[in-house]
């Protein structure tokens, strides 16, 4: 009755939310800057470079700075429609990260889409079908709404080396694709226009390669992301990472979420032997890992909360002592049209790390910027072909920007609060999600990147806490569950609307109406970067 209930309502919320956004367009609408950034990480383009002639045909067509997942995708993904590529990686050794190892199924997509999905092959890489959430000694299970996709459609988590590696060897398997080892020290720039790179190459020497447009995909630590956007990153938490071995999940190909104190934890396999522990600790310090403090931290405080089917593993995990932490980043994109640049992947835009979504907007991105490109036999005039991909940042706008407000929202109303109307939204969503119907299927296509609707995310953020609010004031709405309430619906919209200020209403709800967005590849004579 209660499922019947909710799915009844949520259509009239729609409609009425639709209003709010409307209603508050105005209010959060905010130019964004078109002026290129000076500082230390672009060079001016001078006699230096000798006799190479940068006005006329270069060595390459395009430069990808990083051979992430996101400079490997975007790399094979270039070279595959004939352009010539130089990928610069600072270290093409196989990585070892603690995030990055959680493909959703909408990033599983994108990589059919882009012909590389057998990088996910011979990594015993796990399939993912969906997610379980524990939370005081309850547990739900939520499956991701596969059944309208091909069998081999799913999430997939792995190590995140083996996976970077496989993307390099395919990048690197194309002949008019170069993947060189050496660390990008600035842009080079000419009256305006971003003319290739000053690097210095695997032996240390200072080298110089031009290209008529850099890719910057240099990674969540970019040190070139200064030059082309404004960088506004925000450290939220940290996450603290261990492997449990020979771990039996609770359920098997699913991610967990343990709904903690103080904040969430993440499990999910990696391996056939190993599990992908990520502890989530507030704030921008974590206890010392090399005095001890964070062992007696886990055992102490995680531990207890951790369910007991992996507590033994748990422990163990702690005893052995590889523990890693790296910091959770979150940045809105917010670039600077630059001709003969772009940026690309967590050198451009972050989010939260709880929902792995981060893979999935790179590799949208990608398809996105493919599409654009693919028109174009040259890209050497850097003005015209920047005012006609200033078009890129409208149409990846509604995809990457719901993807992010929900990780970015979740993560504030997973962890616990001292503040009694947040902990009631908590409380609210975990049962929200346990419903059935259109209250666990809407959120979950969120999540996993199958429907990534900015509406769709809206209505179901505010029926959450809409549901709240009644749970609050049944059966008897007394005056101070009433007030605690109008608590929970202020702090609801205190979560979620400065987020979606910081993405951009108008171009998550309303690119259509974007200038930008109905850009036609450029013609010969067109010269400004608006």
């Amino acid at each position: 009755m209660e499922s019947q209930l909710w799915n009844w309502i949520l259509p009239l919320l729609i409609s009425s939310l639709l209003i709010s956004i409307v209603a508050f367009y105005g209010f959060f609408f905010k130019p964004k800057r078109n002026s290129i950034r000076h500082d230390r990480t672009v060079s001016t383009v001078t006699s230096d470079v000798g006799s190479v002639n940068i006005t006329g045909d270069t060595v390459a067509d395009v430069i990808v700075v990083g051979a992430g997942v996101a400079g490997s995708a975007l790399a094979y993904t270039l070279g595959k429609d004939k352009r010539r590529v130089h990928v610069i990686e600072r270290d093409l050794s196989e990585p070892d990260r603690i995030v990055g190892e959680l493909l959703q199924p909408g990033g599983y997509l994108k990589l059919l889409e882009l012909g590389i999905e057998d990088c996910v092959e011979e990594i015993d890489a796990q399939r993912v079908y969906g997610y379980a959430l524990f939370k005081d000694g309850k547990r739900i299970r939520l499956a991701y709404p596969l059944e309208k996709f091909h069998e081999d459609v799913s999430g997939r988590s792995f190590h995140n080396g083996r996976f970077i590696q496989r993307m390099r060897e395919k990048a690197a398997s194309l002949p008019n694709v170069q993947l060189e080892q050496g660390t990008v020290v600035s842009l080079l720039e000419e009256n305006g226009t971003i003319k290739g790179v000053r690097y210095k190459n695997k032996a240390g020497e200072e080298q110089t390669a031009f290209a008529a447009l850099t890719i910057v995909c240099d990674g969540c630590f970019s040190n070139l992301r200064r030059s082309l956007c404004n960088p506004q990153v925000e450290v939220p938490s940290c996450f603290v990472g261990l492997v449990l071995e020979n771990c039996n999940l609770p359920y098997a190909n699913h991610g967990h979420v343990v709904l903690a104190d103080p904040s969430p934890i993440l499990m999910y396999p990696i391996s056939s032997t190993e599990v992908r522990c990520l502890v989530d600790v507030p704030g921008q310090k974590v206890p010392s890992i090399a005095n001890g403090e964070m062992k007696n931290y886990l055992k102490t405080v995680v531990a207890p909360q951790m369910p007991h089917e992996v507590y033994d593993s748990f422990i163990a995990a702690i005893d052995k002592g590889n523990i890693k932490s790296m910091p959770n980043r979150s940045m809105p994109a917010s670039p600077y049209p630059t001709p003969g640049a772009l940026l690309m992947g967590d050198a451009f835009n972050m989010r939260h790390p709880l929902t792995g979504g981060g893979m999935t907007v790179a590799l949208a991105d990608i398809v996105v910027l493919r599409n654009l490109l693919r028109p174009l036999r040259d890209l050497s005039d850097g003005a015209s072909l920047c005012k006609y991909l200033e078009s890129f940042y409208t149409l990846r706008k509604p995809v990457a920007a719901t993807i992010n407000t929900l990780a970015n929202a979740l993560y504030q109303v997973f962890c616990s609060s001292k503040n009694e109307a947040r902990n009631e939204m908590r409380e609210a969503c975990f049962d929200y999600l346990g419903l059935g119907g259109m209250c666990t299927s809407g959120p979950v296509s969120l999540l996993s990147g199958l429907n990534p609707r900015p509406l769709t995310l809206v209505c179901h953020f505010f029926a959450v806490a809409i549901y709240g609010v009644i749970r609050l004031l049944i059966p008897f709405p007394s005056p101070k569950r009433i007030w605690l309430g109008a608590k929970l619906i202020s702090g609801a919209s205190g979560i979620i609307f400065p987020i979606i200020k910081a993405e951009g209403v108008r171009q998550m709800f309303f690119p259509a109406t974007v200038p930008a967005y109905y850009r036609a590849p450029p013609v010969k004579g067109e010269t400004k970067c608006s």
